[in-house]
């Protein structure tokens, strides 16, 4: 997702996020933008035109030359000129604000269809179950489980601890968490990382300031652990 229009792209996670896709990754510029599409990949890109550094006309050629995917344009310029110009430089369909996200929901997963793909398909091979003893977390059902109970996770403490579930026992600095989860150059972001430690911590520790399994490394920063069975 593509829009330096922050409501817009909170809305289309959550209601993404309901219709069952799980990697989803935005960014509010251009620059960014490219970083994602350049590291993670992708099989559709919702493409704004008005961004702060290009437009979305300039940004959609440089996308196909990392990737082959659906990119669809979502924008509040709906000039027959402006339609065209998004076809031609390279957009598969064309969309304007104000709309509807359970539509933009339909369109991906009709376009994933006809690629023989579904949003559980995209990522089944992905999905995992990380059982740390106190706390599991299922990423098929998207679910941190605390002892047995399932406990509310914000999406983005949610894909931090993910990341470190992926890589347990490896130390991390929090510029290196929040390129890796963020998708952004992480200098001057330490607080960013630390609030989302914290919330973690609020949920799989037994005493967040003591914390046994989401440890800080002193001077290099944090590792998930298993901890001690109790």
């Amino acid at each position: 997702m593509i829009d330096d229009e922050r409501a817009i792209t909170k809305m289309l996670d959550m209601t993404l996020r309901k219709e069952g896709f799980r990697y989803l990754y935005t960014a509010h510029n251009a620059v960014d933008a490219l970083k994602l599409i350049g590291k993670h990949g992708a099989d559709i890109v919702l493409l704004d035109v008005m961004l702060p550094d290009q437009t979305g006309f300039d940004l959609c050629p440089k996308i196909r030359e990392l990737s082959d995917a659906h990119i669809i344009y979502l924008t509040a310029r709906a000039s027959d000129l402006d339609v065209l110009t998004g076809f031609a430089t390279g957009g598969d369909d064309y969309v304007t604000k104000p709309f509807n996200p359970l539509e933009i929901a339909a369109r991906i997963k009709a376009r994933l269809r006809r690629g023989g793909l579904t949003p559980v398909s995209v990522m089944e091979e992905k999905r995992q179950r990380y059982d740390f003893g106190r706390f599991v977390l299922d990423d098929a059902a998207g679910e941190l489980l605390v002892e047995g109970k399932e406990v509310a996770c914000p999406a983005m403490a949610y894909q931090l601890l993910h990341f470190l579930c992926k890589n347990p026992g490896i130390v991390f600095s929090k510029s290196q968490l929040y390129e890796a989860v963020w998708g952004l150059d992480g200098d001057g972001d330490d607080n960013t990382v630390m609030v989302h430690i914290r919330k973690i911590r609020e949920r799989i520790e037994r005493n967040p300031s003591e914390p046994c399994h989401l440890l800080t490394i002193r001077g290099l920063g944090y590792k998930l652990a298993k901890g001690k069975q109790s």
